[in-house]
């Protein structure tokens, strides 16, 4: 019987380092980027059974993001200096007469050409538009992504540089990640950052969920997956990856907010929209689900009714 309990201690260490030792490389994978334009990103629902396999042991290899269209009207490329020496990417694209400002965050894996849409129709209402690349997308330089956790100072850079540029009012808008990043660094940084008002656009609640949505994506088990992944990346880059709690920073939000969610979407929960928001301290904010929508652009997705929220908000 002591032979038998022996075997079966040893037997379930090895699986436990097992998977300890796939998520560190899941982790890794989930959190670095490689500089390889040539390599096509798929999401994981696009996998095939093969390369979905390769996934579940050794992570996916994820190219940097490129670069491809740029504004169709003149701007200016601008560099800020984050702490770590790495120089990130922005287009400052001013308008005559502006009525405020407003700064635009992608969300993972994307650049600052992924909201250009967003950031037309903001010039088209009066305000000048700041787009950033987080570190390690798009122009900016660096490999590796927190998922929202260090990029808060990304947001704290464009800030700064906005103030700098004009003495009016500033909004942030950000997607997934970008939204995130504004939320973290709103609680970081207080009355350091302050924004008058502030667009999210399905942010995660924790950084464990958004690691849930990747499990969900290739049909594998969140629990204790999950858990190891958050534990392992967060650690690989040193930080606790269970204290990235947007819903929790949305406590530290006094300002209005809009906030969209697709009804469609299979990344972010509703459960997630609903910790995120319900958390939100201002008394003024305002949640536009759009039923059709999934996780991506609601200004391409449902142009009229995106538009239309905007300028209500704006205007208000």
């Amino acid at each position: 019987m002591k032979k038998i309990l022996k075997r079966a201690a040893y037997s379930l260490l090895i699986i436990i380092l097992i998977f300890n030792v796939i998520a560190a490389f899941h982790a890794w994978k989930f959190t670095h980027f490689y500089d390889d334009p040539k390599h096509i990103n798929k999401r994981p629902e696009q996998m095939s059974a093969r390369e979905k396999l390769g996934m579940v042991f050794l992570g996916v290899r994820i190219s940097k993001s490129v670069i491809k269209t740029y504004p169709d009207t003149i701007y200016q490329q601008i560099s800020l200096p984050a702490k770590n020496g790495l120089k990130i990417d922005g287009w400052w694209i001013p308008v005559a007469n502006p009525i405020g400002n407003v700064i635009l965050f992608h969300g993972y894996n994307g650049s600052k050409q992924g909201p250009l849409p967003e950031a037309t129709y903001f010039r088209s209402l009066g305000y000048n538009t700041l787009l950033i690349d987080f570190r390690a997308h798009g122009n900016s330089e660096g490999n590796t992504c927190s998922i929202g956790y260090y990029e808060q100072e990304e947001v704290k850079l464009a800030m700064n540089y906005v103030k700098q540029q004009s003495k009016l009012p500033v909004t942030l808008w950000g997607v997934s990640m970008g939204a995130a990043a504004i939320l973290h660094a709103m609680n970081s940084y207080g009355a350091d950052l302050k924004p008058v008002k502030v667009i999210l656009e399905c942010p995660y609640a924790t950084l464990k969920d958004a690691v849930d949505s990747r499990m969900r994506s290739v049909h594998l088990p969140t629990t204790p997956l999950s858990q190891l992944l958050t534990f392992w990346g967060g650690l690989e880059q040193g930080f606790w990856g269970f204290n990235m709690q947007p819903a929790a920073y949305a406590k530290s939000i006094h300002v209005p907010v809009l906030y969209f969610w697709g009804k469609q979407d299979i990344r972010v929960m509703e459960a997630e929209t609903k910790a995120v928001y319900g958390h939100l301290a201002t008394a003024d904010k305002k949640l536009v689900v759009l039923e059709d929508a999934g996780h991506e652009s609601f200004c391409r997705k449902d142009p009229a009714i995106w538009k239309q929220q905007v300028q209500a908000f704006m205007r208000q």
